[in-house]
């Protein structure tokens, strides 16, 4: 793969229009400041001259849910930056960009993504002296979502958790009113989630309403069990080859063998999801990203709903967190600018407003902890249900770990919905895997 970065007259033309054009830029070498104003000037002087900084990132966010959570706050906090955020959208795909040479200083994706897509791509940037300089302090974060990223960079530091995620269980109240059943509890297990589930599946009024729907995506990313996606020393695929697999893939469709959604399944050959829970109003349970309280506001005001801790398949234990990381690139223009941003946005400040809003902070701090939704529309909601639960452990990922997370998701559907056996479904996924990864690896020579 060609990892350098373009530069050509029409490149410059759309990165003028954006900002600027790129320089590029190298990795930085790790090290230790003993005092870092007098290393740098720039560090004691960062936020007071203007600088601009250009986030972007390949999520398909918009410009207004981008100013919402950070945009706005960062131009109040920095007056003499130029805060600039970049959509991914047609014409500026990463590829595009990367091909254009057009400068953006930050990037930021969820876990997997973000080291799957910059990684291969060539624009990272080791922060950990940078991180030194600014003295910022890792000790604040949730120990796993740095691990993590150090991990999947052999122990480098390529990327900063500003907000995390994990899954909850929401609910339609009322369903739950109109057939009389005890609403859901923090703490559940998932066979309490299965059994309540049988008791939410019934037709009324000549309507057929289904007691649980699921994004098997984030169930299977975000696994409670842990699994890998693959072995990073054999780089071989664990779906067929981890018993654990057979056990989390009974358990993820246990709630949906009543026979009303086994009909649904056959007729369709669809599983139940998101537009069945929150437009249809059709299902009673939906384990979903605890984010949705924040991006599915629209949809969730037509809704009598409220949230409870994910049910659990070992006691005490969720989902495994999901944070988002925040990276300056390799062609940053101002690195100690951008570096004093993403300091800011790891504050207790910065991350308190994010919680309010009810994001779920990146730090492992319990008052943070209880300000979640105090100024979102559903202040009232059980908020507690986020961190209700521990997070699972984060197991080690493959760059290439959201190919496979494709691969395993599309012969789970095959089982789900009757047209594999379980068995069959997870020999073929590792069939598709091993190729996946054989292809990835030849890309990368």
């Amino acid at each position: 793969m060609n990892l350098t970065f373009k530069r050509t007259a029409a490149a410059c033309s759309l990165a003028i229009m954006l900002g600027a054009c790129s320089n590029g830029g190298t990795e930085s070498n790790p090290g230790t400041a003993t005092n870092p104003e007098s290393v740098n000037p720039a560090v004691s002087e960062a936020g007071k001259e203007p600088a601009e900084v250009i986030f972007y990132s390949n999520n398909n966010d918009t410009v207004e849910s981008f100013d919402n959570r950070f945009g706005d706050a960062l131009r109040k906090k920095f007056p003499n930056y130029t805060i600039r955020y970049i959509q991914s959208q047609k014409g500026f795909t990463l590829p595009e960009m990367i091909a254009s040479g057009t400068r953006f200083d930050i990037f930021f994706q969820s876990i997997g993504n973000f080291e799957g897509n910059a990684f291969p791509n060539g624009i990272q940037y080791d922060m950990t002296e940078l991180l030194n300089r600014h003295k910022v302090d890792l000790g604040k974060f949730e120990p796993s979502i740095i691990e993590s990223v150090r991990q999947a960079s052999g122990g480098k530091l390529y990327g900063l958790p500003v907000f995390t995620n994990n899954l909850v269980l929401y609910y339609n109240k009322t369903l739950f009113d109109k057939f009389g059943v005890e609403y859901p509890k923090d703490g559940m297990t998932w066979d309490q989630l299965t059994e309540l589930s049988k008791k939410m599946s019934r037709n009324d009024g000549g309507k057929t309403f289904y007691g649980y729907a699921r994004s098997p995506d984030h169930l299977i990313r975000m696994n409670a069990l842990s699994i890998p996606m693959a072995d990073l020393n054999t780089d071989t695929p664990t779906i067929n080859t981890d018993e654990r697999w057979k056990t989390f893939m009974n358990s993820l469709v246990a709630p949906s063998q009543d026979a009303l959604t086994m009909d649904y399944m056959n007729k369709t050959g669809k599983i139940l999801g998101l537009e069945d829970f929150a437009v249809n109003q059709n299902v009673a349970l939906f384990p979903y990203l605890a984010s949705y309280v924040y991006v599915g506001q629209e949809q969730l005001k037509g809704l009598d709903w409220d949230m409870v801790s994910l049910p659990s398949l070992q006691p005490g234990i969720g989902s495994q967190s999901y944070p988002s990381y925040f990276g300056i690139t390799n062609m940053a223009k101002n690195k100690d600018a951008a570096m004093e941003v993403l300091k800011y946005m790891v504050s207790e400040e910065f991350q308190s407003q994010l919680a309010k809003k009810g994001i779920m902070p990146a730090l492992q701090n319990a008052d943070l902890q209880k300000q979640l939704g105090q100024e979102s529309p559903f202040k009232a909601k059980n908020f507690s249900a986020m961190f209700f639960n521990k997070f699972a452990p984060i197991p080690p990922k493959a760059l290439y770990d959201a190919q496979l997370v494709s691969v395993y998701l599309k012969y789970a559907q095959q089982a789900q919905i009757g047209k594999m056996d379980l068995n069959t479904a997870l020999r073929s996924a590792e069939e598709e895997a091993k190729k996946t990864i054989a292809d990835y690896k030849s890309k990368m020579k």
